[in-house]
């Protein structure tokens, strides 16, 4: 007997999206972008198929517990993923940004942040060569739309991997404005892209200012007519940037993207604010 392993959400037409299984993985390697970023490769025959379709894609990541070699994960089933009975605790799952992939070698990229306590940021810290884990996805509905000549982009420390996949895929006509809130010097990395980009790093002005500095940025920030405006940080900070940037500055909704990557106080925010459900005044 099995379980399931998670509502699926619906399609164009109504009918429950089937989810595929995840994909058991083992890390390749393990280096440090930054003291506070590890960037681990991760590949397996499972990969096969994997491909990355638009920047800022997310995918879930299934971790071990503390005692286990691998992941318990869902198998596949008529219905879909379901759990299988037993007692083997279920995995950490986390949502992540898929940095890059490779196809020809199987090989996928994923960056974590290490902010101490937390399942996936103590995996990260530790992580060797060999290491079992698991992926699903990529999902996410960001497209590019290569026609834009002007972002504005403002992310906190989570969302480092995300702009470095935005940037990448933005075309040469494009230039990009990109405001990144830190802790300090040590977090900052080099980032590339074919847009004429100008990065700005702010560093917190308090341990728990989360989101401050991207705020003030956005009150003084110039937006050109027909750009777009791409913000991810801590969700109370984005949503209070988003209801300035609708209200105060007329952003059309159509121009704005935004993500909640996490929340302060919850260990395990869901993946899926986009802010979009927030109310005047609230």
């Amino acid at each position: 007997m099995t379980s399931p392993a998670s509502p699926a959400s619906s399609g164009r037409e109504g009918r429950p999206r089937r989810r595929k299984p995840p994909r058991p993985v083992e890390v390749v390697s393990v280096s440090r972008i930054a003291p506070r970023l590890v960037s681990v490769w991760v590949g397996g025959d499972a990969l096969e198929g994997f491909q990355l379709d638009a920047p800022t894609s997310h995918i879930k990541v299934y971790l071990p517990v503390p005692g286990q070699d691998a992941p318990v994960l869902p198998v596949d089933t008529p219905d879909g993923p379901a759990w299988p009975d037993g007692d083997a605790p279920r995995p950490a799952v986390r949502t992540y940004t898929p940095r890059r992939f490779d196809p020809a070698s199987r090989t996928l990229e994923v960056q974590f942040l290490l902010h101490g306590a937390g399942p996936a940021s103590e995996w990260a810290e530790r992580a060797g060569v060999g290491d079992r884990l698991a992926v699903a996805g990529p999902g996410g509905r960001f497209m590019m739309d290569s026609s834009v000549e002007h972002w504005w982009i403002a992310g906190d420390e989570s969302a480092i991997p995300a702009v470095g996949t935005l940037l990448e895929a933005l075309p040469d006509t494009a230039s990009a404005e990109v405001h990144l809130e830190v802790a300090g010097a040590d977090d900052e990395i080099e980032f590339s892209s074919p847009a004429k980009t100008a990065i700005t790093w702010h560093y917190r002005r308090a341990p728990d200012a989360w989101g401050a500095e991207l705020d003030e940025a956005a009150r003084s920030a110039a937006i050109a007519d027909g750009g777009m405006v791409w913000v991810a940080c801590e969700a109370a900070a984005m949503r209070a940037i988003r209801r300035y940037l609708l209200a105060g500055r007329r952003v059309p909704a159509s121009s704005l993207v935004t993500r909640g990557y996490w929340r302060a106080g919850d260990a395990n925010y869901p993946d899926h604010d986009y802010g979009e459900d927030d109310l005047p005044g609230r």
